[in-house]
């Protein structure tokens, strides 16, 4: 399975606009790294310092650039100050996969903006890389994540005690045995 970031894939929505992120975007990644209520569900270290930002950002660049993972900064069309992220992650060339992952500011959340960033990347993931299978994991109690995971048409296909595993197939690209 052959696929490139390069040049990076930048993706719109009604209200959205999905981007690479760039070194100037280090206040808010420090934000979303930093903020108890948004690392809340997640097992993601703190960020302590500006420069912990940036060496994240430095960090998802490198990524990008050898295929490994890709990270959007998610923007309102009308703005290019970053609000959230969704990536892909994980990646399994074999088994033609990749897990998903996003974090939304506070104050942009439960407004559908999430909903339009998932589908549409779903959509890349599936038209574009030719996934066959996207996973997510969630916290049980992270409830907003796995009504949009559902609503996605993400079904849960693991449980423990503080992980839930969803999993939505490309039924496009299954082929039937008979």
């Amino acid at each position: 399975m052959e696929f490139s970031f390069s040049p990076f894939p930048e993706l719109t929505t009604e209200r959205l606009h999905l981007r690479r992120m760039v070194m100037s975007d280090d206040n808010e990644i420090f934000f979303l790294r930093s903020d108890d209520g948004v690392l809340k569900y997640t097992d993601i270290p703190k960020a302590n310092s500006i420069e912990d930002a940036r060496k994240f950002i430095e960090k998802i660049d490198n990524i990008t650039d050898v295929n490994e993972g890709i990270m959007w900064a998610i923007c309102l069309k009308n703005s290019n100050t970053l609000i959230g992220t969704i990536c892909y992650w994980n990646i399994s060339k074999e088994n033609r996969s990749a897990e998903t992952g996003y974090m939304l500011h506070p104050d942009f959340q439960h407004k559908g903006l999430m909903q339009e960033a998932l589908a549409e990347v779903v959509v890349y993931g599936f038209e574009k890389i030719k996934w066959e299978s996207i996973d997510a994991e969630v916290h049980p109690e992270n409830t907003s994540s796995v009504k949009l995971l559902e609503r996605n048409g993400f079904t849960c296909i693991k449980k423990s005690e503080d992980t839930l595993v969803y999993s939505l197939a490309n039924m496009d690209n299954v082929e039937l045995v008979l």
